[in-house]
């Protein structure tokens, strides 16, 4: 019961193709292969910019603490 024999997988194409047609198949294996091009193009892409170095980052400068904020975390009163 635990895997299929090449009979049982060629009687569930066989279904597959009875259902869907070769047409459908045919325009879904170019669709798919379309996509997977797409795919790696995209990726070379991304590979090519990502070489570029970025920009420091900004350092950004906390306000000035108000004279009422109370720091719970002091140790000594000053």
């Amino acid at each position: 019961m635990g895997s299929f024999s090449i009979w049982h997988w060629l009687i569930v194409l066989l279904i597959v193709v009875m259902v869907f047609g070769t047409k459908k198949l045919k325009n879904l294996g170019s669709d798919l292969g379309g996509a997977v091009k797409g795919f790696k193009d995209g990726m070379k892409d991304g590979a090519s910019t990502e070489e570029k170095p970025a920009a420091p980052a900004a350092q950004v400068s906390a306000p000035a603490a108000d004279k009422t904020t109370i720091d719970v975390e002091a140790k000594t009163k000053s």
